[in-house]
């Protein structure tokens, strides 16, 4: 027997994991079907395969866009980016102190303070700004103050997720060199950590910002102000020409905002 008949022959997997694999993905397609099957099982197909024909009759009626409705819109769309302004500026001066009670290197306590702070960003992130500003519409009543509130609920979480990140993420050794100077607290807050958050902080600002300016355009929906509201009343009434031109302008503003926003990253990153 030579000796290249007894050597062994070397294998990206063994037999028994290439098997597991092969079980793993079977698995994985079983639940796909299942999920698929209860999806499914309250839909009326007809309905499906005449979709098509549906869009086109329903694309038929929206073009061309009624360019004269636009001269209604710029009030509703100032009052959208009003909404999306004011309720970041709300979010970023709840989450700033918020992200610092949460941050595991800067919190008072981490056995009582911490978990709070980390509730709170849970909580606001867990609720999408549509709900909140359902809930505060039932509050306090239609309007602006509903939006701009419920987009700063909503930026709290992310805001502050994110900054906590960062201000753990900070250089250890800065901050030691700024305490052997005999520094008190505030001071190592101050010249320490601050100094090193500041970029990711004005750029998670500006781009929550532009998501917010996302999220105003259909607070309007459920009544709490923007340029939604002229597109709730423009589909009850179902005048599809100036829910395409409302679509437009929804288009034009965030392709200019995403615009701003990646300007000012750049210059303040």
């Amino acid at each position: 027997m030579s000796a290249t008949d007894t050597m062994p022959v070397w294998q990206h997997r063994t037999n028994g994991k290439r098997l597991l694999i092969w079980v793993g993905w079977l698995a994985l397609v079983a639940l796909c079907v299942f999920c698929w099957q209860v999806m499914t099982k309250d839909t009326i197909w007809a309905f499906v395969a005449d979709a098509p024909r549906q869009a086109a009759d329903l694309g038929s009626r929206m073009f061309p866009p009624r360019w004269s409705y636009i001269e209604k819109l710029w009030i509703p769309l100032w009052d959208t980016l009003n909404i999306a302004t004011l309720g970041t500026l709300l979010g970023i001066l709840f989450a700033i102190p918020v992200a610092f009670l949460a941050a595991s290197n800067t919190t008072p306590s981490r056995v009582f303070v911490r978990p709070i702070a980390l509730f709170i960003i849970v909580a606001s992130r867990s609720i999408n700004s549509l709900i909140w500003a359902l809930l505060l519409v039932s509050i306090i009543g239609p309007g602006l103050l509903a939006g701009i509130m419920a987009i700063g609920l909503r930026s709290i979480g992310f805001v502050a997720k994110l900054l906590y990140e960062a201000i753990e993420e900070t250089d250890k050794l800065q901050i030691e060199a700024v305490t052997a100077t005999g520094a008190s607290g505030a001071q190592i807050l101050n010249y320490g950590i601050v100094p090193q958050v500041m970029p990711a902080f004005y750029g998670i600002s500006v781009f929550r910002w532009d998501i917010n300016i996302r999220e105003s355009t259909i607070l309007g929906l459920v009544g709490a102000g923007g340029i939604g509201v002229q597109l709730q009343a423009s589909l009850n009434t179902l005048a599809w020409p100036q829910v395409t031109m409302i679509f437009v302008v929804i288009l034009g503003t965030v392709v200019i905002s995403e615009w701003v926003s990646a300007k000012v990253r750049h210059a303040i990153i």
